[in-house]
């Protein structure tokens, strides 16, 4: 009966953990791929737009392999917005402006989470009659700043074909920045091979790059990890 207990408790808490993280990890990603699509149209782009993706339903976005592996690994990624440099008048600069976009939508989105975090918790505590009602906002704004936090390093990461490639790719000269961005073909694959190897061994090998920064960041924003 104790370990079935420890079982059903432990269930409880990942139901509780999910329904915590699902907000801000959907608004994330969502934003992300909705941001990337829109800077690709303001470049000259009509490909997300003509697909569908410029939109807020979150559904057209998500990647379930992206969502799962970010609740088991707190990693994660949606499905990439299709891009087209053809239409673009400088390439690799725009390609690094629409990868930029994705990230930057995620800092905006930590600071707005941070900011109502902040404005709920002083009636979280002096309130006690409302502690009920205002906890779980209180605790989605808080996953709500680590959740993007980590959305956007991850997503800087320099592996093809994350964000981060795009971005390396602008400062490399124009041979060797086509081969480096070919591996994309690749990425995901790397990416799996070491969320693999990671939890086989026990340790975070993209979570050791990811987190620090997330921290960081996190600590100057008033929020703890």
């Amino acid at each position: 009966m104790l370990a079935a207990g420890i079982m059903l408790e432990s269930l409880s808490e990942q139901i509780v953990r999910i329904s915590i993280l699902a907000v801000p990890l959907l608004l994330g990603l969502t934003c992300h791929e909705l941001s990337h699509g829109l800077a690709a149209l303001a470049l000259g782009d009509p490909t997300a737009k003509l697909a569908g993706r410029l939109t807020m339903n979150p559904l057209k976005h998500l990647d379930p392999m992206g969502a799962i592996a970010f609740l088991l690994a707190n990693i994660g990624w949606a499905k990439p917005v299709p891009v087209d440099a053809r239409y673009f008048k400088r390439p690799m600069r725009d390609m690094m402006l629409v990868s930029l976009a994705g990230p930057g939508a995620n800092f905006l989105l930590a600071l707005l989470f941070a900011a109502l975090f902040h404005l709920l918790v002083p009636t979280y505590f002096s309130q006690p009659q409302l502690r009920s009602m205002l906890q779980p906002l209180v605790l989605i704004c808080q996953a709500g700043v680590i959740v993007n936090l980590m959305l956007a390093f991850f997503n800087l990461l320099p592996i093809p074909p994350l964000d981060g490639s795009n971005i390396l790719a602008w400062f490399l000269p124009n041979r060797l920045a086509y081969k480096f961005l070919a591996l994309g073909r690749y990425g995901f694959m790397l990416l799996l091979g070491l969320l693999i190897v990671s939890q086989l061994a026990g340790i975070s090998l993209l979570g050791s790059l990811i987190f620090p920064p997330v921290g960081y960041v996190s600590a100057l924003l008033g929020i703890r990890m």
